[in-house]
């Protein structure tokens, strides 16, 4: 019965994160901009942690986590929709939209928004077990729910600071051409995809408490798409291609744990993204 009713649960939140998409998807067919599957990316979370939480244990505890994801969630949305406000659709989109022409509207709905919709409800199968189960805080789970919280603080500090450091040196045109390498910069190469998978695996670590352990493979995956898809290896191909001086860069500065720069014999600098 219990396994049932987990099955239940996260089913349900299937059809919320594919409901939420489709309703993207048609917002992105009168707009023509596909990109805005990214901007509520974080705010789909905020959705999902709620409705699970909302109907399952409602447990005072669990609320915690909640709220720490509409923290980072709205946050997240916020900040992409202000950064890509006025620049039209995402050239990934843009390109995806010349090759398949007029078949574009349907492909986008099953290559693009479902596709999301499944990865988010994957991902956030550690926020269906908190919501679903009170969890259980004896013996040594608050300790572990306290290193989560500050986990989770970390991640959200270094992948908020990041974004507005970035934010303000691209802001002036005097860095045009430059490496960012000022603030949390200087000690890693991407503060706010660390920050990112830390917020990621504090989420695995609170659903602990309600017997979550089984949804490692929602921060495993989040990390590996970081690391390998979506994020580190995509972003720095292009500045490798483009920028000769960002090697120097990445000779000195790690790519994602902070740690202390190294000395490095070029004093060229590049440009960051």
């Amino acid at each position: 019965m219990i396994i049932d009713s987990v099955a239940m649960t996260a089913v349900a939140g299937l059809g919320v994160a594919l409901g939420i998409m489709f309703l993207i998807w048609l917002a992105s067919l009168l707009l023509r901009d596909a990109s805005l599957v990214d901007r509520f990316w974080g705010f789909g979370f905020v959705l999902l942690a709620w409705f699970w939480w909302w109907s399952g244990s409602r447990d005072a505890i669990a609320l915690i986590p909640v709220v720490l994801v509409s923290l980072w969630g709205l946050r997240l949305s916020t900040y992409l929709s202000w950064r890509n406000w006025g620049h039209g659709e995402d050239y990934r989109y843009r390109e995806m939209r010349d090759k398949h022409r007029g078949h574009f509207w349907w492909v986008s709905l099953f290559t693009v928004f479902v596709l999301q919709g499944v990865i988010m409800w994957v991902v956030a199968m550690p926020l269906m077990v908190i919501g679903h189960a009170a969890p259980d805080m004896s013996g040594p789970w608050p300790l572990v729910f306290l290193i989560a919280v500050m986990l989770w603080a970390t991640g959200f500090i270094f992948e908020s600071v990041g974004d507005w450091q970035l934010a303000r040196f691209k802001a002036d045109p005097a860095n045009r051409g430059r490496v960012m390498d000022r603030g949390l910069w200087r000690y890693t190469r991407h503060p706010n995809y660390f920050g990112d998978i830390c917020v990621w695996w504090a989420y695995w670590l609170m659903s602990l408490p309600a017997g979550g352990w089984w949804t490692i493979f929602g921060p495993a995956l989040m990390t590996f798409a970081i690391i390998r898809f979506s994020g580190v290896m995509l972003l720095e191909k292009g500045l490798n291609d483009r920028k000769p001086e960002y090697a120097d860069y990445v000779r000195r500065t790690n790519a994602l744990i902070p740690g202390r720069p190294r000395t490095s014999m070029s004093r060229n600098e590049g440009e960051e993204s």
